[in-house]
């Protein structure tokens, strides 16, 4: 029980922040190209009782933190969208999808450099400050870097999915859209057969690699 109350005092800041700022981006960049729609329902805030989503946000982290899963996951309300409010849909969408996984990259890259801040202090932190701070850190690079690969999978309705409907030139592009309805089920079952593993594991070491070897 102390061990779990401890991996959630270390994981709870980390994840509400990955997956709210990955949301907030996502507003931000449609509001810039054309739609309001995030601003006008208040959700271009940082607060988090703005995004939270009570199973995605709270339980379900919770739930793999508790069973000690390998890996741990989470997401917040999705913000609102309206693709046809935007000045250039087709090519528009391309970077409001964006601006979610490359807002987690950028934060994974920040925990880097922290967790070297803190490694850099050495003694001149107490002890019951630079290791929460260095576990947060470490945790923090893992949750955003699995989550902009997760997002990054190139089907509907992820953002790699929106991606790929907004680089496909017609009738391919409407051809992949077309999936979106039936998206979730599909990742369920490549989660459930690991398959998924496949694309996740080997993109999230490399980008885990690069990050770290950017900060020397």
């Amino acid at each position: 029980m102390e061990d779990t109350i401890r991996q959630i005092s270390i994981w709870a800041l980390p994840v509400l922040a990955a997956v709210v700022l990955h949301e907030v981006a996502h507003g931000y960049v449609a509001n810039h190209f054309g739609d309001p729609t995030a601003a006008r329902m208040g959700r271009l805030t940082l607060n988090p009782l703005a995004h939270i989503d009570l199973f995605g946000t709270v339980l379900l982290p919770l739930l793999l933190i508790v069973v000690g899963a390998p890996f741990l996951f989470g997401y917040a309300k999705p913000v609102p969208v309206n693709f046809y409010n935007l000045n250039r849909p087709k090519r528009d969408m391309i970077w409001v999808a964006l601006a979610g996984p490359v807002t987690n990259i950028l934060l994974a890259a920040a925990s880097v450099y922290a967790l070297r801040f803190v490694g850099l202090a050495g003694g001149s932190l107490p002890l019951f400050i630079a290791t929460p701070l260095a576990l947060m850190a470490q945790g923090s690079v893992r949750i955003n870097v699995m989550l902009a690969a997760f997002n990054l999978f190139p089907i509907p309705p992820l953002d790699g999915g929106r991606v790929l409907v907004g680089l496909l030139p017609e009738p391919y592009s409407s051809s992949v859209a077309r999936v979106e309805p039936y998206g979730f089920l599909i990742i369920v079952l490549l989660l459930m057969t690991h398959l998924l593993d496949f694309f996740m594991g080997p993109l999230v070491y490399f980008v885990i690699r690069l990050l770290r070897g950017l900060v020397v």
